[in-house]
């Protein structure tokens, strides 16, 4: 089996060689969004599902120096870091990064806030090796279905433990990342950060929700592949307590994104979950076994009998025209192959689906972006036998955020034009939560092995719930070199089934900052 595997990847490899690059920048899906046209160019052969993206890659570099270096407006404060110090041989940077705004929850007749102060630095040693570092202190009072959601998790969305203190929660959020380019095909890069996977607004392979976690990674790109083999070390604070502190896990992803041509992507993707401790409290600590690096190879083995968390997946992409491209996901967690292909609805069927397009210039329009995506999610997908080994970090999913049991469409359009950027987004989610003390799969920290039945199991079972999302944002950029800008928003959402009926109406200002990204589009994993 490994020399199957090891000979498809190699001829893979031959078909050329590429320069892989070492300038990273942040993930954030508004920001990326921006580089469509380059990236989904029937004439390019970026690899585009897998992110953060070295930004100094020949192929992206001219356009993100024009995001980075507007000049319509004059001085150090509209358009350079806060420190900027260039040498011969490195440059170093640094910027404090104010994040204030306030807001009125109309229908929760409250006024809620958002404040955090941050500070950046980064820089480059030669032409090899970059690091970016970020931290951030927060407070907020939040509006009611996010005050649930914190309530419930006990961490803000996608950040960290947010303590209570009064009507007000309090957390800190850090980032870091090094990177070293020691040959012209291999990244070696290790920090405290997140992976995203895929073309989509979600991802439900590795996604950019969860908490930042500690990695190490190495991404080797030839001609047209590029594969990436990671190593991470989870928290997991919501499983059953072995001794006094959180539980632990680790974890190793390894994804091959294949160019076929200029037009198809295909990829290959599989994880691996393990617990430090069982549940019995016995150590086991990182398996070395699992430094092989070899794409499906561990899953296959795991499937035959190993404790841990396998699951695969594939990724597509096709560029019907320049401005038109439809991708797609598939992730397996489970499979009973007797009723796989059945209308059974076994509970051990667990797999999801993504379907959408994207593109860039819509209706011959310079800078209007958009993507229409539909994502759908079996019951119990993500959820193990074992709550420490789930497909969670830190109290969160690592796939899609809403964890399991749901169907989602989602649809996105952002136009920039000068230092104003408009984004609207409209998301409609159909989904089931627990009730009556049953598990009915969409809580990746309940157990699969005690499911409300056995077979039977549909999409939006156990209280069926529907929700609507729709915000719309206006910002004006101040400086592109920390993403300064000044922001007004605008967000309903409505979420109903037979027990509740909560509606949110909201309107905020205030001014950002970074590229982090903050999720707020949520749906619940966990009844009230």
């Amino acid at each position: 089996m490994k020399r199957i595997f090891t000979s498809i990847i190699l001829l893979l490899l031959i078909s050329g060689v590429a320069k892989t690059q070492s300038i990273y920048q942040p993930y954030n899906y508004q920001f990326y969004q921006k580089l469509n046209e380059d990236v989904y160019s029937t004439k390019t052969r970026v690899h585009s599902s897998l992110k953060p993206f070295m930004v100094d890659d020949s192929l992206l570099k001219v356009h993100y120096d024009s995001l980075m270096n507007l000049n319509d407006l004059k001085g150090r404060f509209f358009n350079e870091h806060q420190i900027d110090v260039k040498s011969s041989n490195s440059t170093f940077y640094a910027d404090l990064l104010p994040d204030f705004n306030l807001s009125r929850d109309f229908s929760g007749k409250k006024n809620t806030n958002f404040g955090t102060l941050g500070i950046q630095l980064g820089g480059t040693f030669g032409k090899n090796f970059s690091y970016n570092v970020a931290g951030y202190e927060n407070r907020a009072v939040l509006p009611n279905y996010l005050q649930t959601y914190v309530n419930q998790v006990g961490i803000a969305p996608g950040q960290a433990y947010a303590g209570i203190y009064g009507n007000e929660y309090r957390w800190s959020y850090i980032t870091a990342n090094v990177s070293y380019t020691p040959i012209k095909f291999l990244n070696i890069s290790a920090g405290r950060d997140k992976t995203f996977v895929g073309d989509g607004y979600r991802s439900l392979l590795l996604s950019d929700y969860a908490s930042p976690y500690p990695f190490f990674k190495l991404t080797a790109t030839l001609g047209n592949v590029r594969y990436m083999a990671m190593w991470t070390y989870f928290d997991d604070p919501l499983s059953v307590k072995v001794d006094n502190g959180d539980r632990k896990k680790f974890g190793v992803f390894h994804y091959l994104d294949w160019n076929v041509s200029n037009r198809l992507s295909l990829g290959f993707f599989d994880a691996v979950i393990w617990a430090a401790k069982d549940d019995l409290g016995h150590k086991r600590g990182f398996d070395f076994t699992y430094i092989n690096p070899v794409i499906f190879l561990r899953p296959v083995e795991a499937s035959n009998g190993s404790p841990d968390n396998a699951l695969i997946g594939f990724t597509a992409k096709y560029k019907l025209t320049d401005g038109i491209t439809a991708y797609g996901q598939f992730s397996l967690d489970e499979f009973e192959s007797s009723s796989f292909f059945s209308s059974k609805g076994s509970s051990r069927n667990k797999y999801g689906f993504q379907l959408g397009v994207r593109g860039a210039n819509l209706f011959n329009v310079k800078g209007l972006n958009y993507l229409l995506e539909t994502n759908n999610v079996k019951p119990y997908t993500y959820s193990e036998r074992s709550s420490v080994i789930n497909y969670t970090e830190n109290g969160e999913p690592i796939g899609h955020p809403w964890g399991a049991n749901f169907r989602e469409v989602v649809g996105l359009l952002n136009y920039s034009y000068k230092r104003f950027d408009f984004s609207g987004e409209l998301d409609y989610g159909h989904y089931g939560l627990d009730m009556n003390g049953l598990n009915y799969g969409k809580d990746p920290f309940q157990g699969y092995r005690d499911p409300a039945r056995l077979y039977g199991n549909y999409t939006g079972q156990g209280l069926t719930t529907n929700m609507v999302y729709l915000e719309g944002k206006v910002a004006y950029l101040i400086n592109p070199k920390y993403n300064l800008r000044f922001e007004l928003g605008g967000l309903v959402r409505r979420e109903k089934n037979s027990q509740f009926n909560d509606k949110t109406s909201m309107l905020t200002f205030g001014i950002r900052s970074s590229f982090r990204a903050i999720y707020n589009d949520l749906a619940r994993y966990k009844a009230n």
